[in-house]
């Protein structure tokens, strides 16, 4: 198609008036998230200049300040990373990590502190106690990770010691303060590894004394402690302290929504410095002594055992030998010739694993004579132990 002259004459000038006024439209109708030619160079003057910005002196820290960095410096070589594992049924497969969670050094003898629910698995969780980790992992706060192992345990109190072993002069206690000593309002302290951030550090008040909780057996922990310091997922187990740097409490719950971020609540150290000594000398608060080992669960689930306890080893002349409690029999190979017997219940009531089998027996000693209903060979039947009182050196029930 061809234009005549005039119409290519008023094509050419409407084209440079457009161009003419093209910043004036531009500046006064600028579409959304465009810049002007103006602003555009402004940026680019802007970023000839961009140079570090110098750095204000500044005061020295408030004393409060200066009291939580130091409390932090002295504590944190006594908080641990604890990891529980679940070992594998096939030795094919790779072991599963269950959990973590906080413990603090108790001694020089290579214990450590922890909730008893930090080293328990969640296989069945909400469905009251689940079974002990297969193996716990112990890192330290120079990174260096070591074994543990379970030597005495407290599910009414939610208490676990572990012995790690670690060069014990690696391992630095925690100085003790008194719970009976403390008032609403003071400082508190809490570290921990919360959502596996390790030696994190968080502040509060003491916001009640003397309250109550429930254990995961439902009975009451009492003179527990309630602060504001920050408690999260991964805490359990680790120190409260107080403005001194004294272990005040453990760590062990919360209430809030999602249970992040609420009331926070510490089993206070008196009860600790109680009931810990106890466990580290005989394994449980009240032991009985019943004369059987229970069978590890990852063993007894690859044999098809997903509730109860299998017996493991009967010692001769026990309770459980006299009543014919039948252990797992292996040949010299190693290879199972029998399974143990299971037993589902304990004075009738059905038995989920060893660990709640365990706290049954702290929570309610039992005395004189004892009934648990037993797997053998695909039949149920009953078997009576008669207690004995509980002896200098015996094997655990675990």
């Amino acid at each position: 198609m061809r234009l005549n002259p005039t119409r290519q004459s008023r094509l050419l000038l409407g084209s440079m008036m457009a161009a003419a006024f093209t910043p004036l439209f531009l500046s006064a109708q600028v579409p959304e998230g465009k810049i002007t030619t103006r602003e555009a160079e402004a940026i680019q003057r802007a970023r000839k200049g961009a140079r570090p910005r110098p750095v204000a002196h500044r005061a020295p820290l408030l004393s409060s300040e200066q009291n939580a960095t130091k409390v932090f410096r002295n504590a944190k070589p006594s908080v641990v990373y604890i990891t529980s594992i679940v070992l594998a049924a096939n030795p094919k497969m790779e072991d599963t990590p269950a959990g973590t969670g906080t413990g603090f050094v108790w001694d020089d003898q290579g214990h450590v502190v922890t909730n008893q629910h930090v080293v328990n698995t969640d296989a069945v969780k909400g469905q009251g106690p689940t079974d002990e980790a297969d193996a716990l992992n112990v890192t330290l706060a120079d990174g260096k990770t070591y074994k543990a192992q379970v030597i005495g345990r407290s599910l009414s109190y939610d208490i676990a010691v572990l012995q790690v072993f670690a060069p014990l002069d690696r391992l630095k206690p925690l100085t003790l303060g008194k719970s009976t000593e403390l008032l609403v309002g003071q400082t508190t302290y809490a570290i921990g590894n919360p959502y596996g951030l390790d030696h994190t550090l968080t502040s509060g008040v003491v916001s009640a004394l003397n309250r109550e909780i429930s254990s995961s057996l439902g009975n009451a922990i009492r003179g527990v402690i309630q602060t504001d310091a920050a408690i999260n997922p991964g805490n359990s187990g680790g120190p409260l302290l107080d403005s001194a740097g004294r272990l005040i409490g453990m760590n062990t719950s919360v209430i809030g929504p999602g249970n992040r971020a609420g009331i926070g609540f510490a089993i206070p150290v008196d009860t600790l410095n109680r009931v810990v000594p106890l466990l580290i000398a005989r394994g449980q608060l009240e032991p009985v002594y019943l004369g059987f080992t229970a069978l590890i669960p990852a063993y007894a689930r690859a044999m098809g055992v997903t509730q109860g306890v299998m017996v493991s080893d009967v010692e001769p002349g026990s309770p459980a030998a006299l009543a014919g409690l039948r252990p797992l029999r292996l040949d010299r190979e190693g290879h199972v010739v029998a399974p143990g017997d299971v037993l589902l219940t304990y004075q009738g009531t059905p038995i989920q694993n060893g660990v709640q089998l365990f706290d049954l027996l702290e929570v309610e000693p039992p005395k004189g004579a004892v009934v648990f209903e037993v797997l053998r060979e695909g039949k149920v039947g009953k078997i009576i132990l008669k207690v004995e009182p509980p002896k200098e050196v015996k094997k655990e029930n675990r």
